[in-house]
């Protein structure tokens, strides 16, 4: 399911860079693509909160930001398929990842033994960064459970 938020977020981050505001994007596109109303809902609560919380929504400092760009070692592109390199590249030029997100993606993905990685597999690491980030400090009021809670 996180996959699924995560496309449903770079799809609002897409038409918010086509100068939409949030209330102008049509929703019964993610409604035709077979997005379920509690995917979206979780998608624009993740928004939301990150707004809330004072946090921008992308990451990145604006169209004259340079940043590096990330060319992959021979070992990473024979796990990392082209498909799947562009995909992060996607979510990095929308501003969703930073380097450092990037890095550990692409570390994640080498240390866990991949023979291939394909554009689902990178979604799912991409959700885990996106969504399994530290924040003790609110733990009643995170969307997701990080992979060291535990329910009582």
């Amino acid at each position: 399911m996180q996959e699924k938020i995560v496309e449903i977020i770079v799809y609002l981050i897409n038409e918010m860079q086509n100068d939409k505001r949030l209330g102008e994007i049509d929703l019964r596109q993610l409604s035709d693509r077979g997005y379920t109303e509690n995917e979206i809902s979780t998608a624009f609560s993740w928004m939301f909160d990150k707004i809330n919380l004072g946090e921008s929504l992308v990451r990145n400092e604006g169209p004259d930001s340079h940043h590096s760009f990330r060319i992959l070692h021979e070992t990473e592109r024979s796990v990392i398929t082209p498909e799947a390199y562009g995909y992060l590249i996607q979510l990095r030029e929308l501003g969703l990842l930073d380097d450092m997100d990037v890095e550990m993606a692409i570390d994640k993905i080498m240390m866990a033994g991949f023979g291939k990685v394909d554009i689902n597999e990178i979604k799912s690491v991409v959700a885990s960064i996106m969504f399994d980030y530290d924040d003790s400090e609110r733990i009643g009021s995170r969307l997701m459970l990080n992979s060291n809670d535990t329910i009582h």
